[in-house]
Order: structure tokens, then sequence, then C-alpha cells
């Protein structure tokens, strides 16, 4: 029995993180920006990582317009915006950007 304890745990702990590992695709948020923006940013309530034009972030709790206004309101204008995978439509863009 002691022998199979730690297989038990070891095979419980990969059911367990299997699917917070299959949640963790990278960025919820992408953003491009028309001008190169600093490293770390905080808009919208989380912390943005960004790399010249290009800026990601994990997801908040706001509606994606609303996040992106946010950013633009710390950075420059938006030039595309992606949430869990979806791009942000262009009425809403205009709306981040306005």
């Amino acid at each position: 029995m002691r022998r199979l304890l730690p297989l038990a745990l070891f095979s419980t702990a990969l059911v367990v993180a299997a699917p917070l590992a299959a949640k963790d695709d990278g960025p919820y948020y992408r953003a491009e920006l028309a001008q190169a923006a600093g490293k770390q940013i905080i808009a919208g309530g989380v912390l943005w990582m960004c790399e010249g034009t290009r800026c990601f972030a994990g997801k908040g709790t706001g509606r994606p317009v609303v996040m992106c206004k946010r950013l633009a309101e710390e950075t420059s204008t938006v030039v595309s915006f992606t949430y869990g995978g979806e791009a942000l439509a262009a009425d809403d863009l205009a709306r981040c950007n306005g």
C-alpha cells in the first residue's frame, strides 16, 4: 500500500494540473498600438507588457472595449485589439480610440 501512495498522489496531481494548464494559453488581451509604449503599463486594472507597439495582458474584469479604451488612454491609438482570440469589432475599436 505504501508503494501505491506516491503513484496515487502523482496521478491526482496530473488530473488536477491538466485543466489548469489547458486554460493558460498565454495572454488574454493583445493589442497593436500606433506608437511604441513603455515596457510595463497598468491600464484597466491589469498589467500590460509591451514590446514596441505590441502589448499583452492577462484577463481583467472590464468589457473588452473598456479595456481597450483604458489602454489607449495610457498609450496611443490602438490599431488592433483581441481578447480571448476574438478581434474587437470595427465600431468598438472606433469607440476605444474615441
